[in-house]
Parts: C-alpha cells; structure tokens; sequence
C-alpha cells in the first residue's frame, strides 16, 4: 500500500479536501487504507449494504449512511468477510457496528461512530449511491477516501 498520512494529505490539498469532524473510530484490522467511495443509505436495515459486500469491490470503500443511528450495528464479522473475500478494503459507517474483538482481526479497515450488539431488522429499504454526509463531511460516490490513525480525508480526485 502506499506510504501516506491523512495530515500531510490535507496539509498537501487543504483546498480540495474535506475532512470530518471528529468521531469515527478505527475497529477494523486496516487502520491505514484508501479507495474510492461506494455509498448505500441504511435506515434501521443493512440489507442492501449485506448484498453490496457480496459483489466484487476491487480496492473500493463502502460507505454505509446509518443516519448517525445509535441503535443497531450496520456491519459485524460475517459482512466483513464477504467484503475481504470480494477485495473491498474498508467499510466507513455513519453508525454502529459489532464484533469489534473479531474485526480488529481482519484485514479490512472499518470506522465507525460506535458500537452495540443490536443487529438491523432486515426488510430491504435502503438506497445505493447517494451522497452521505457523516460528521458534516459529505462523501459522493466516486469520491477518494483517505483513512489512517488520525482520521478520514474526502477527495473528488485521487490524491496519491
């Protein structure tokens, strides 16, 4: 992978870039990743995120918009393995997600504002490439993601 640091990427395009404001944790096993972003909406149900981590991602980063929902996890172990076995590299949640002891052992990266036990009711609402905005940062399918220890760079281009 790349050698970078989301601070001298922004430090580097200060003018272009947008950047989160603090409040996404790292849970996965990746706490250095990039790609481009993929985006699915999420109200109370990870269907459609579920079939999306099935497909091919080929180096990209699905983007789930729980609407900042507390109340159910959007991602556990058994996603996160659908999304390693089909090359996604992370997986951004505007929400929650769970089984954080096996996460932090996976090869993929996850952030998220938090976690519960609750897992979604299934009954296949949801949206796939809308803009998603999380933490005042508003990330649009197709757009760069830059993740590491000190937080989350948006980009419309590639950066590196």
């Amino acid at each position: 992978m790349t050698e970078f640091t989301t601070p001298d990427l922004f430090d580097e395009h200060r003018d272009s870039v947008d950047v989160p404001h603090s409040g996404l944790s790292h849970f996965g096993g990746l706490q250095k990743f990039y790609g481009q972003a993929v985006t699915v909406t999420c109200p109370e149900d990870n269907s459609l995120a579920w079939e999306i981590l099935k497909q091919p991602g080929q180096g990209k980063v699905l983007v789930i918009d729980g609407f900042a929902s507390h109340k159910y996890a959007f991602i556990g172990d058994i996603m996160a393995t659908n999304a390693i076995d089909n090359g996604w590299v992370g997986v951004i949640v505007n929400g929650c997600c769970r089984d954080i002891e096996i996460l932090r052992e996976m090869q993929l990266g996850v952030m998220a504002l938090g976690t519960t036990p609750r897992s979604t009711v299934k009954r296949g609402f949801g949206d796939r490439d809308r803009a998603v905005t999380i933490l005042s940062a508003t990330i649009r399918p197709g757009d760069w993601l830059y993740a590491d220890v000190n937080g989350l760079i948006v980009s419309p281009a590639p950066l590196l």
